[in-house]
């Protein structure tokens, strides 16, 4: 069976990491390398452990992990013996893993050694069982023959992610065995995934990013690495193993720009999402990295890829149509767009339809809750979350609209928006900004004439408020409601 074939995650790693694949390297954690045979021996063994812990099938089982070895084994163990990994991120505070573990079913908590200690308080809180997972163990047995006599269906769910709760508390997304192998391919081709290919991800275990795309991965037969937390250092050290794709949000871009540490030899994919990229950074990256194909996928937990910037878009950009850095692409490969409730200038709540999209609501459309509006060619350009939009004196301002604007200005270095109340108006337009150099912040009124000059009275902030760092999520999200608060 090959990977295109399997009608489930499971079945598509099985069949790439079994008989011919077998003898390939599938995952690479610092000098130790797991070939198929070795990662589905692995995973066995985790299946062998699982059934100690006497945990019902059907059960998830939140995880404390990082990317390991291990993490990698007991997912795949979960995904094929119905008790789907639960991946939790270990930078939340114990009152957010508390309403996380609250919406999952089940008595225990596994931790890895290294989070060890926030496992036990968490489940002091909770009430749960902890139980610490031990080093990597082959099985005897071969997961390929346990799974030939129960093999999971398309609909169970092959693993649960949680929202990055930018706007509250993480949800869980069940991610269903069928969808994630469409997902793989769908996925796989847009960045030219496949066996030799070596694969790394910038973004934490817990998020669709990161383990949501080492999914897509392994599915395509590529290399994974078990990349430690980013830094410079450790991207450098990547092309130790050969790294051809990878994946950043684009802090980390910014980062790797400022230190001059972005270029890497053996890189040929660079894949960038999760938030607003500026387009100078992406034309400076562009410019380091010249000899490299640059894609960016737009979508949600709930549902990825829903739009992509591929390869011939950023080609096009960096020659005849620069404003193309400014949109999320056009729709991705099998995904049906439409937007709904669409304002005076065509924009309103872009909602997606794909057979990839993990939770969609029973209308059968992904409600994706961003603002946007798509162009005659398909591009979409995004202006912010529904529930970011300030409504001031009965106009709607979209946020990302004007920090768009006010991030061309050279005494900018970063910038959010967000709506302060306001008794006369409801809401008026506040802006935080993050000075280019802090020694010399900008002058209000001087950025008040700036932004006039693209916007219209009403967009314009009329609150400002210099800081030293914008508050953002693990994956790179401005957390609008901390400013808020």
């Amino acid at each position: 069976m090959t990977a295109a074939a399997g009608t489930t995650w499971m079945a598509q790693l099985t069949g790439v990491w079994s008989g011919p694949g077998a003898g390939q390297t599938a995952v690479i954690s610092g000098a130790t390398r797991w070939s198929g045979a070795d990662l589905l021996g692995h995973a066995a063994g985790a299946a062998d452990w699982l059934d100690s812990l006497a945990l019902p099938v059907g059960t998830p089982l939140p995880a404390l992990v990082s990317t390991t070895l291990e993490a990698l084994a007991l997912t795949i163990a979960g995904a094929a013996t119905r008790r789907p990994l639960a991946p939790i991120s270990t930078r939340l505070t114990p009152r957010e893993l508390t309403a996380c573990l609250a919406g999952l079913a089940g008595d225990l908590l596994l931790a890895e050694p290294a989070a060890a200690d926030l496992g036990r308080e968490l489940a002091t809180a909770t009430g749960r069982r902890l139980v610490v997972h031990p080093p990597a163990a082959a099985s005897d047995r071969l997961l390929t023959d346990r799974l030939s006599a129960d093999q999971p269906g398309p609909d169970e769910t092959a693993l649960i992610l949680h929202t990055s709760g930018t706007s509250g508390v993480p949800k869980a997304v069940y991610v269903a065995q069928g969808k994630l192998a469409v997902r793989g391919r769908v996925n796989a081709a847009i960045v030219d995934l496949a066996p030799g290919s070596v694969y790394a991800s910038g973004s934490p275990y817990h998020h669709i990013a990161g383990l949501g795309m080492i999914a897509v991965a392994l599915g395509a037969g590529a290399t994974v690495v078990c990349a430690p937390p980013f830094s410079p250092r450790n991207w450098q050290d990547l092309a130790d193993y050969g790294t051809t794709h990878a994946l950043l949000v684009p802090t980390m871009i910014d980062r790797l720009l400022a230190e001059g540490a972005l270029a890497l030899p053996t890189l040929r994919v660079l894949q960038y999402g999760a938030s607003p990229i500026h387009p100078d950074t992406l034309r400076e990256a562009m410019a380091v990295l010249p000899g490299v194909a640059f894609v960016q996928i737009f979508g949600q937990t709930e549902g990825s890829p829903v739009t992509c910037l591929n390869f011939d878009d950023h080609r096009l950009a960096a020659t005849t149509r620069p404003e193309l850095l400014r949109t999320v692409g056009r729709a991705a490969q099998g995904v049906e767009l439409r937007v709904v409730d669409p304002g005076p200038d065509g924009s309103g709540e872009i909602r997606a339809r794909g057979e990839h999209l993990f939770q969609p609501e029973a209308d059968g459309w992904l409600h994706t809750g961003d603002l946007g509006h798509i162009d005659s060619d398909g591009y979409v350009t995004l202006l912010g979350r529904r529930g970011d939009r300030i409504v001031r004196g009965g106009e709607n301002v979209d946020p990302l609209e004007v920090e768009q604007v006010l991030s061309l200005h050279p005494a900018i270095r970063e910038v959010a928006v967000v709506g302060r109340a306001d008794r006369r108006w409801g809401q008026v337009v506040k802006a935080f900004v993050v000075p280019a150099d802090p020694r010399d912040p900008p002058d209000v009124e001087e950025l008040r004439l700036f932004a006039r000059e693209s916007l219209s009275g009403f967009k314009v902030p009329a609150e400002w408020e210099m800081i030293e760092i914008l508050p953002r999520s693990a994956a790179g999200k401005v957390l609008r409601r901390v400013l808020q608060s």
